[in-house]
């Protein structure tokens, strides 16, 4: 049986890697266009959302994520239209997004690439298509769908927390949980068809979204030390005073919403240290 055409999966993908290929030739091109927490907060720079979805650190970064697009959103658009596959992949790609603006908004935080909505067509492509298997490498079988979309949030979620990679875990998050959440609004069936995996990955998105609202600092303080692109586009190390501000920010705001008692040893440490700082500074302009 011949398939038709993908026709907007693949313009996807064309858009992608020509996006992509630019960033990789301008640097300036890059640094305009990524996800940045600074730009999108202050700078009121809200398309950074989406436009981050079309870079990617490299061809493999990039492969990895149109290839799985491909696979995955071809389907979707064959027997749902490509309608409801846009729908979709752009609600997972401000989901992923949203939750990453969210979770660092005390960070000097830099992302790229189109995994949230990747995720998002994923998680859609389980429920849609229930009873599929997901193939993982490198084991021989495929994976029943509705393991694999447990065991990858609860994984996603424990990445996320120890933060020992370079990959954004909570872009793929909220890209799964939006792209899952979209796809019952435009196919209510999919929640009657599979009930409890619906709310079990519902349950598991709310209580994570209660957790890090009551845990400004869910993720360590060593997370404040990230590398940011210099004027010609090569890392360079962010100020240690703009890193300890952005501690303190998110040390207040967890006192704010939880008490001085939920701060850790480490967390009063800092506090003390810093209001002696600002202390000694004050002592200095007033003998001035």
């Amino acid at each position: 049986m011949n398939e038709p055409f993908a026709t907007c999966t693949v313009a996807i993908i064309v858009l992608t890697s020509i996006s992509s290929l630019m960033a990789f030739r301008d640097p300036v091109f890059q640094e305009k266009h990524l996800f940045s927490v600074r730009e999108i907060l202050t700078e009121k720079q809200y398309y950074r959302l989406f436009t981050g979805a079309f870079l990617h650190a490299d061809w493999n970064h990039l492969l990895m994520n149109m290839i799985s697009f491909y696979l995955f959103g071809r389907h979707i658009e064959y027997l749902f239209g490509p309608e409801k596959l846009l729908i979709i992949y752009f609600a997972a790609i401000a989901g992923g997004s949203i939750l990453s603006l969210w979770i660092h908004r005390h960070h000097e935080y830099h992302a790229y690439g189109a995994s949230g909505g990747v995720c998002g067509i994923i998680f859609s492509y389980i429920f849609l298509f229930p009873g599929s298997g997901i193939s993982v490498f490198p084991l021989p079988v495929s994976v029943p769908a509705w393991l694999y979309a447990i065991l990858y949030f609860v994984g996603s979620i424990w990445a996320l927390k120890r933060q020992t990679d370079n990959i954004g875990h909570d872009a793929h998050l909220g890209g799964a949980i939006i792209g899952l959440w979209t796809t019952a609004v435009v196919e209510p069936w999919i929640v009657r068809g599979q009930p409890k995996l619906f709310l079990a990955i519902s349950v598991l998105s709310v209580l994570l979204c209660v957790y890090i609202a009551k845990n400004p600092l869910f993720l360590s303080l060593s997370t404040f030390r990230p590398i940011l692109p210099t004027s010609k586009g090569k890392p360079g190390e962010q100020p240690r005073h703009t890193r300890k501000t952005l501690q303190v920010d998110a040390i207040l705001e967890k006192i704010s919403e939880s008490g001085f008692e939920s701060l850790s040893e480490e967390e009063k440490v800092l506090l003390r240290s810093a209001s002696e700082e600002y202390r000694r500074r004050a002592r200095t302009k007033k003998s001035g």
